[in-house]
């Protein structure tokens, strides 16, 4: 056999190892030229393609807890409506950018093309409202309000609105129980914006694109809980919007519901005896300016002495909540923020600022006795004050001669608390204070009392009011002496006089400043919040709380009860002493003093009141009216601007209230079956084993029924005279006239 030599087989596998090595550089060459040709020269157009595989969020909305008030019933809720929206984004892809399809859905609601066109537009520097102020990308509601005839129209014929949905939806609602109202309150919703979201992103509580958010009153201070958490599906799909996978599945957390101190019935009360003493005031003639007062806004606050709970709280001129509900129109939002509106979103009981009048003398006397001013010493109550050529004058020229600092409370003498501020002022110095830290006992108590800042009940964007200190006036002067001066003018009108003044010494304490001060004039600003804290505070003795109308948050379970609990905030700086002599003067101003004529009648032997009246000047304004008032159980405070005397446009309205609390009727007779909270609501509503709460029926109308039981009553105010046996030292009657100021005089009434 012939063995073939191995030399002879080299060249062939050198030769088949070339051939493979082509093969796999070819085939190398191949896919990588298949790979540049892929994602190279088509990479654009296969990376567009393949974008439209994306995950899709489907959000749930969270349903939104209830506010209800301390009987459980409901002050806000929601209900299931038909909502039509529009999706900006399908809208703009339409080469009229969707005007067709809006003029179109407007004809089928029944609404005019602009209103529609209107609430679809982007809120911005430059456009008015209404607009849509959340995300461009979120469905914008255009009604709440669909008949199911429009919905079925337009989901029957969804190729001719393309953009446009109508779906069933919860829709916040604000039933308004017994025809209370309760709207600064409570406040309203509106969507969450870009930057809202943004913010949100990184905390416990983000915000998705489909949230509506509080934003005033109760709605916006417990946002948090009451919004819940929206439940989101989210889908894998592809670039033709057909679904190929689930990711995954957050269900929906309802949000809790807020149990407030609030008590419907005394709200509705509360708020019909502010208007109606606010249309009563409208029908009497202020002789200073000619014409009748316009009592143009006020409020009143409910609070429970003991606790700083809120009963009821009113502010007028008011609204309605509802207006807010699947988007405001521009006539709505006209109303509500024109020129014209005065204003009714302003919460008046927290943000309405206003010169006390003599209802500040409670901290003039609390700042007297600190400074060394016996309670029982004689103090002159003359008919004037005079400091060089100013003439301060008491109120209608009353002279009383000398008294006690609790007989000057309650027949509210302004000329002994001039005396006493006067004395203070020159104590510490004068216009040019020692040397060292001047005493000023009148501005350090009003600190004391809590003043000069907010109180810190629970409602957002509560204002702080004013003391106006030292400090306060070279703050302020520094900040307006260059117009003072440039406008100022030593013989021109009282303005121009005023501002030349102040351009010289506007940074000092002048004696007129104090005196002016003493009987809450001048700068001085408190709110009613404020007043209702104080009061509210000599009637349990001393202590103040902060003022609260949230009471408890309860978990949609019902397993979870947080509650609320009273907070104290100071004591008084008074001793046990004072507050006892403020009590039986302030009781005195009911029985026998400046609030007497109103009071005449009350059952004082089973329900005691107590109160101050009081009666503020504003330049360029009629007066402002203040009540303040407290028994064992409540602080009743009224306010009403340009309306008159304290008690003579107050007086009426806040004997009914007490008696609506009370069941006293119109004889003077108490009948506890009609009292609708003869003490404060110490339990919580009952909560269900599934999350409900119990809520208590609601009377269509109480205050028809006070109004009623008021009705016979021959002692209640109204329209009458003052009894004769009651001295109306105060001069707080609508009947009565006063005498116009001489040009220079800085008295102002009490």
């Amino acid at each position: 056999m012939t063995n073939i030599p191995e030399t002879g087989r080299t060249p062939r596998v050198q030769i088949r190892l070339v051939v493979i090595q082509i093969l796999v550089l070819s085939l190398l060459g191949t896919l990588g030229g298949r790979l540049w040709y892929l994602q190279i020269r088509e990479g654009a157009q296969y990376q567009k393609e393949a974008s439209g595989n994306h995950v899709q969020q489907v959000v749930q909305p969270a349903v939104r807890g209830e506010i209800l008030d301390a009987r459980g019933v409901p002050l806000a809720d929601n209900e299931t409506r038909l909502v039509v929206s529009a999706s900006r984004t399908d809208l703009l892809k339409q080469k009229d950018d969707g005007k067709a399809v809006l003029a179109k859905l407007a004809g089928v609601l029944g609404l005019s093309t602009e209103d529609v066109m209107q609430k679809v537009r982007l809120c911005d520097a430059k456009t008015p409202q209404p607009c849509w102020n959340g995300s461009p990308y979120q469905p914008i509601p255009i009604t709440d309000k669909a008949t199911p005839r429009q919905a079925l129209q337009i989901r029957e014929r969804s190729e001719d609105f393309p953009g446009i949905t109508a779906e069933p939806e919860a829709v916040r609602r604000y039933p308004g129980p017994g025809k209370s109202n309760t709207a600064q309150v409570l406040g309203y919703l509106s969507p969450v914006t870009d930057d809202e979201i943004q913010k949100a992103k990184d905390t416990s509580s983000p915000y998705l694109r489909s949230d509506m958010v509080g934003r005033s009153g109760l709605e916006r201070q417990y946002d948090k809980e009451l919004r819940g958490k929206a439940g989101v599906t989210r889908y894998e799909v592809d670039n033709l919007g057909r679904v190929i996978g689930k990711a995954k599945s957050d269900a929906a957390e309802p949000g809790s519901n807020l149990v407030t101190s609030i008590d419907s019935r005394v709200q509705r009360v509360a708020e019909y005896e502010l208007d109606k003493a606010m249309k009563a005031a409208r029908q009497q003639f202020d002789t200073l300016t000619g014409e009748n007062y316009k009592a143009d806004s006020g409020a009143v606050v409910v609070m429970e002495a003991k606790t700083g709970r809120i009963v009821a709280m009113a502010s007028a001129p008011t609204y309605d909540p509802n207006a807010w509900v699947g988007g405001i129109s521009a006539k709505d939002y006209q109303a509500l923020t024109g020129k014209d509106s005065d204003y009714p979103l302003l919460n008046r009981a927290i943000q309405g600022q206003a010169a006390p009048g003599s209802t500040f003398k409670v901290v003039s006397t609390a700042a007297a006795v600190q400074a060394g001013y016996a309670w029982d010493g004689g103090y002159p109550c003359t008919s004037d004050y005079r400091v060089g050529n100013q003439v301060f004058k008491n109120f209608e020229g009353e002279n009383f001669g000398d008294i006690s600092l609790g007989r000057a409370l309650e027949v509210s003498c302004d000329t002994v608390f001039y005396g006493l501020a006067d004395r203070e002022w020159k104590k510490d110095g004068g216009i040019n204070p020692k040397k060292g830290q001047p005493k000023d006992y009148f501005f350090k108590t009003a600190h004391q009392f809590g003043l000069g800042k907010p109180t810190g009940i629970d409602l957002p964007n509560e204002l702080g009011g004013r003391v106006p200190d030292r400090q306060w006036k070279l703050d302020y002067w520094k900040a307006n002496k260059d117009s003072w001066c440039k406008t100022g003018k030593k013989d021109g009108s009282y303005v121009e006089k005023i501002a030349y003044e102040n351009c010289l010494e506007g940074n000092k304490m002048r004696e007129g400043d104090e005196i002016n001060y003493s009987i809450g004039q001048g700068d001085t600003l408190v709110t009613p919040i404020q007043e209702a804290m104080i009061y509210g505070a000599v009637a349990n003795g001393g202590t103040e709380y902060v003022p609260t109308i949230g009471k408890a948050i309860v978990s949609p379970d019902g397993k979870t009860v947080q509650e609320i609990k009273p907070k104290v905030q100071r004591r008084l700086p008074v001793t046990q002493a004072t507050l006892k002599g403020m009590d039986d003067a302030f009781a005195g101003v009911i029985t026998r003093g400046t609030a007497a004529w109103k009071f005449s009648g009350w059952p004082q032997d089973k329900i005691p009141l107590h109160g101050k009246t009081g009666t503020a000047e504003v330049y360029g304004k009629q007066t402002t009216s203040w009540m303040a008032t407290y028994s064992k159980d409540y602080a009743v405070i009224m306010t009403i601007a340009q309306a008159g005397t304290g008690s003579g446009a107050s007086g009426e309205a806040v004997r009914n209230i007490y008696s609506a609390l009370y069941g006293v009727q119109g004889d003077g007779s108490v009948d506890n079956k009609k009292a609708l909270l003869p003490e404060p609501q110490k339990a919580l509503p009952k909560v269900r084993t599934d999350g409900t709460i119990v809520a208590q029926p609601v009377p269509g109308d109480p205050a028809k029924d006070t109004e009623a039981s008021q009705k016979d009553n021959p002692s209640n105010g109204g329209d009458q005279q003052p009894a004769t046996t009651a001295p109306t030292t105060n001069g707080n009657s609508n009947t009565r006239r006063r005498p116009r100021r001489k040009r220079g005089s800085r008295r102002m009434p009490s």
